[in-house]
């Protein structure tokens, strides 16, 4: 390659990378509040190292010359997401890991996110099973997570579908209910592990709105510890509306409250209510404070277009969550959402990484809906990434 060349291909790199990141200087707002659940929090978010193969995609669309994509991606790293903690380290391993982000995270002071995914049993065996063996060893890895925040902030998101996918929903227990009661006694083992610490704030799993009803969801998050947590969280690798999220917290935050006060979950209005007859019924039943209630947190970091609609009639199980065609990037990361409920708007999954490789009901390999594999759960997947660039909603890059 010339000199001339090499020069010319530099100026277009830098102006790339440039146009990335005026791009999320706009989209990250530069001092969110943080709510006051703990004092001295910081008011911005983590960004976490990329994955390294964005990075080689970056890399090889510059070599393309397919600027604006490069920019794109370029962009998409460098908004705040969390960070994945998914276990198959020792102990001590496990603590360098987590004290090396939170103290990453403290010398920018910025907030970390932390997504903690090793619970036994964990995904029911499917795409992205593994997990502790047992809960002696879950224990373990999370007292090596608490000595490594120590008392830094950190935001905690305790084990994505642990209790919206308990063992009893997939064939996975006993007729008593044996491994169901001992998931929730793991999750309430690191609600209490964790929440006490100075800096950090626990949030539960509460699934989504297209999931289960608030009925049925509340009793989960009091048997897994809710009351002695911060709050739960919302839409975790899923595509919800910020819309629906907004309705369905409120719903859940009330009703949580309701049963705090000697009430019954069967009682509480659901996400399938009417808004009005439901916010009449939360008017003549609940008058918590919102401050008082538990807050939530909700993941937009592909729910831009919204949740797809599969062709009716072609699968036997269309598998809506997993990497479904033409969504897009979603609200940017803040701690600043306006909603009195709501301590968060996150990117928990990081964008680009594949759900696994569907098959819709299919014998597959093939994922009916792109013609070819989908890589496996949390490899990085290069078409969906553009796609995520391309129909992000706020729109990712100036136009």
């Amino acid at each position: 390659m010339t000199a001339r060349v090499r020069a010319r291909t530099r100026t277009l790199t830098v102006a790339a990378a440039t146009a990335a990141l005026a791009a999320v200087t706009a989209a990250v707002p530069a001092h969110a509040t943080a709510p006051g659940h703990h004092a001295a929090a910081p008011t911005t978010l983590f960004t976490p190292p990329a994955n390294p193969d964005a990075n080689a995609q970056i890399l090889d669309l510059l070599k393309h010359w397919q600027l604006k994509d490069a920019a794109g991606l370029l962009a998409m790293t460098l908004i705040p997401q969390a960070v994945w903690f998914d276990g198959g380290t020792s102990p001590a391993d496990t603590k360098k890991a987590v004290d090396k982000t939170v103290s990453d995270a403290a010398r920018r002071h910025a907030l970390p996110v932390l997504a903690l995914y090793n619970i036994p049993g964990r995904d029911c065996a499917q795409y992205s099973a593994g997990g502790a063996a047992d809960t002696a060893e879950y224990q373990a890895w999370i007292d090596a997570v608490k000595a490594g925040i120590g008392n830094r902030p950190a935001d905690v998101v305790l084990e994505p579908d642990s209790l919206a996918l308990v063992p009893s929903d997939c064939g996975m227990d006993d007729a008593q209910g044996t491994m169901t009661a001992q998931r929730y006694d793991q999750i309430h083992y690191a609600v209490d592990a964790l929440e006490p610490l100075a800096g950090t704030k626990v949030y539960l799993d509460a699934g989504h709105s297209g999931w289960h009803s608030i009925n049925d969801i509340v009793p989960r998050l009091v048997a897994g510890g809710v009351d002695d947590a911060t709050g739960f969280y919302l839409n975790i690798s899923n595509y919800r509306s910020d819309t629906e999220i907004a309705w369905y917290g409120k719903l859940l935050s009330s009703c949580l409250a309701y049963v705090s006060g000697g009430g019954q979950a069967s009682a509480c209005p659901n996400q399938y209510w009417p808004v009005n007859d439901a916010q009449a019924w939360l008017d003549a039943n609940v008058h918590t404070a919102p401050s008082a209630m538990k807050h939530f947190i909700a993941d937009t970091s592909r729910n831009g277009q919204g949740p797809w609609t599969p062709p009716a009639g072609v699968y036997s199980d269309a598998q809506d969550w997993c990497n479904p065609p033409g969504r897009g990037l979603g609200a940017r990361p803040t701690l600043n959402t306006g909603d009195p409920l709501q301590d968060a708007r996150l990117w928990v999954k990081i964008p680009g990484e594949s759900d696994g490789q569907c098959t819709r009901g299919t014998a597959g390999p093939n994922d009916p809906e792109r013609g070819y594999q989908d890589p496996a759960a949390g490899h990085w997947f290069p078409q969906q990434a553009l796609e995520l660039v391309h129909n992000a909603n706020p729109a990712l890059l100036p136009h």
